[in-house]
């Protein structure tokens, strides 16, 4: 049996913020490992930072102090705004609470725009898409708009485009 590897670690990671005055520590001092193929649910009470956390591993804010490391490679808290951002766009799919979706646009234009942003041809992009909402089981609702669909269709569309440039 092979030994898996460590996807993301963080090392000693805080994330302090100044309000009105106060600092307020949503992290303090956080180690962790994750496993490939693991499975790991961040939980805790309102206001214990779990959000901040997400947030940070996704690379849309730095720490305060720590390390972030993902693939043994990549030092998220060493990254400017832009290296953050082709971080994302190249290795991190969002599924958002709220899912996201443009409304104006169909189903399949929704999941072929995380394609767009990475540069992917339209042909290339319609395939995959295709194929993204067929692995969720909507192959056959690619032309609806968001507000023809149920909450739980449009909650497989938003993992269908999270999923979709293979993050």
């Amino acid at each position: 049996m092979s030994e898996r590897k460590t996807i993301i670690r963080t090392v000693g990671l805080k994330k302090h913020y100044t309000v009105g005055g106060n600092t307020v520590r949503a992290l303090d001092g956080v180690d962790m490992s994750v496993l490939q193929g693991e499975f790991v649910c961040v939980a805790g009470r309102s206001g214990s930072g779990k959000s901040t956390m997400l947030n940070m591993l996704a690379g849309l804010e730095p720490p305060t102090e720590g390390e972030i490391i993902v693939r043994g490679k990549h030092h998220l808290e060493a990254m400017d705004e832009e290296q953050r951002t082709r971080f994302r766009r190249r290795y991190i799919g969002f599924v958002f609470q709220s899912y996201n979706l443009i409304p104006h646009q169909s189903v399949l234009a929704n999941v072929e725009l995380a394609l767009t942003i990475s540069g992917v041809s339209k042909g290339e992009r319609r395939k995959r898409a295709q194929n993204a909402l067929a692995q969720v089981g909507l192959g056959d609702q690619l032309h609806k708009k968001p507000s023809q669909m149920s909450g739980g269709q449009m909650q497989r569309v938003a993992i269908a485009r999270a999923l979709v440039n293979d993050p």
